[in-house]
């Protein structure tokens, strides 16, 4: 079948398709169903499998055969695949996919089995595969990749493309549009498009043919500086060395995108309060429970902190009830304008355009973006108030724990991941409790303590 006609069947009957030959155990149909699907469709299609055809897929394949589906496939979905599979069986696996794949797919499994794993590996593979475990996420380290082609400058292009044409399957899986001229020491000194090879004299050797000193980054370059850097050249890869010219892997532009969307999408997760590695809805209920329930459990508390500032003022409560319509209406406004600022300095510290230091400098950008919007929605939401009980004083009460709230939720929202930065704690993940909090606390306390000191005007 054709894969024009694979791509326009149903997603339901490739599943289906799917499912049976699993059952009849036809390794060549499985292999044309996950084969002829794009990266997507085939990560949905093992998704959608239940547990015990996911395990009697991978039992039914070979090595090679299993580490081709699992580069149709997102890491974090072959890392619930292998954590299941024996170490050795796993090793025989992960020891055919590339560098960089390799290092994302243990990363994502406990430290005791990629340990046990790594000790399943060859050496030489064992101790590369350590050092790319080792580079931070968001970094060129922790999405080079050690598969390229490198020559000695002193070889002609004779020579060169002598050794392509004999290694053309191995080098094929390279993707290959570069060749890099090293010395003798492994220092990168040129880079030679392929192209430049083609229309060289055979003759000439690699050195008088290369593109010299060519931009290069290092393995702490951070995702945004190697995007900037694609957006501006245009390359398709760029080299990683260390500080003595050594080259130790490539980056490519497409996994610099990918590595930057992973980070948007990774953010967002841990704002959401989704902890851990990546959720999917085909893991167990009790890790996609457990996951949620930690930041709930946290949750509840940090509600019951707030609520407990309402009881405090119950007798005001009881006297002013309309005030009981306007709580959530402050907490959530002014937890919206804190989100806002929230979202501006994550997206600032990501691209480095500011650091905890600079404290100060963001305290004074907010305030006064607090305080002019905390005006006009206190304006807005007091002037309601009045008309709907014609009692100016409410209208006042309600508008000015507004604005007041405002200020502070746009404070709280551009400091704190600042100073979750500063002391090395993950932003993402603390500063959306922390804003939930305060916003509550202090829209709670003001609208109440106010109505309390005003309360002979508002009954």
């Amino acid at each position: 079948m054709t894969e024009e006609l694979i791509e326009e069947r149903p997603f339901e009957e490739n599943l289906e398709s799917l499912e049976q030959a699993i059952n009849g155990q036809s390794i060549d149909r499985i292999m044309q169903l996950l084969g002829e699907a794009d990266l997507e469709d085939a990560a949905k299609l093992v998704d959608r499998l239940d547990a015990e055809d996911r395990k009697s897929l991978f039992a039914l394949l070979t090595a090679e055969q299993a580490a081709e589906v699992l580069e149709n496939m997102y890491y974090f979905q072959g890392a619930d695949i292998v954590e299941d599979l024996p170490p050795k069986a796993a090793a025989s696996i992960i020891a055919r996919l590339d560098s960089d794949d390799r290092a994302d797919l243990l990363n994502e499994l406990d430290e005791e089995d990629s340990a046990a794993i790594l000790e399943e590996l060859d050496r030489e593979i064992a101790d590369e595969t350590r050092r790319f475990m080792a580079y931070p996420d968001g970094t060129a380290g922790a999405v080079m990749y050690s598969e390229y082609l490198a020559f000695d400058a002193g070889l002609t292009v004779e020579e060169i493309l002598s050794d392509i044409r004999s290694q053309r399957e191995q080098y094929a899986e390279f993707g290959v549009q570069y060749a890099y001229v090293l010395d003798d020491r492994h220092r990168l000194l040129g880079v030679l498009p392929i192209r430049n090879l083609l229309f060289a004299r055979h003759s000439e050797k690699a050195r008088e043919v290369m593109i010299r000193n060519p931009i290069t980054v290092d393995v702490e370059t951070s995702i945004h500086e190697l995007n900037n850097l694609f957006e501006q050249h245009h390359f398709l890869g760029l080299p990683v060395v260390d500080p003595d010219g050594t080259l130790l892997g490539i980056v490519d532009r497409e996994a610099a995108s990918e590595a930057m969307q992973e980070a948007a999408t990774e953010d967002l997760l841990k704002f959401q309060g989704l902890m851990g590695r990546e959720e999917l809805r085909s893991m167990p209920l009790a890790t996609r429970s457990k996951r949620r329930l930690s930041w709930l459990s946290i949750n509840i508390v940090l509600n019951l902190i707030s609520a407990s500032i309402i009881a405090l003022h119950q007798d005001t409560l009881q006297a002013v009830i309309a005030l009981a319509v306007f709580l959530p209406i402050i907490s959530d406004m002014s937890g919206c304008s804190g989100n806002q600022a929230v979202a501006v300095s994550m997206r600032e510290l990501s691209l480095e355009l500011v650091s905890p230091r600079e404290f100060l400098r963001v305290f004074f950008k907010e305030s006064s973006v607090g305080l002019t919007n905390g005006i006009v929605l206190g304006l807005l939401v007091g002037v309601l108030a009045w008309i709907w009980k014609g009692n100016p004083a409410l209208g006042a009460v309600v508008g000015s724990a507004l604005a007041l709230n405002t200020v502070i939720a746009v404070c709280v929202g551009g400091l704190v991941p600042l100073l979750l930065k500063a002391f090395r704690q993950d932003p993402a993940l603390a500063s959306g409790p922390i804003l939930t909090t305060v916003t509550d606390m202090c829209g709670f306390l003001l609208i109440l303590g106010i109505a309390s000191l005003c309360l002979p005007l508002l009954v």
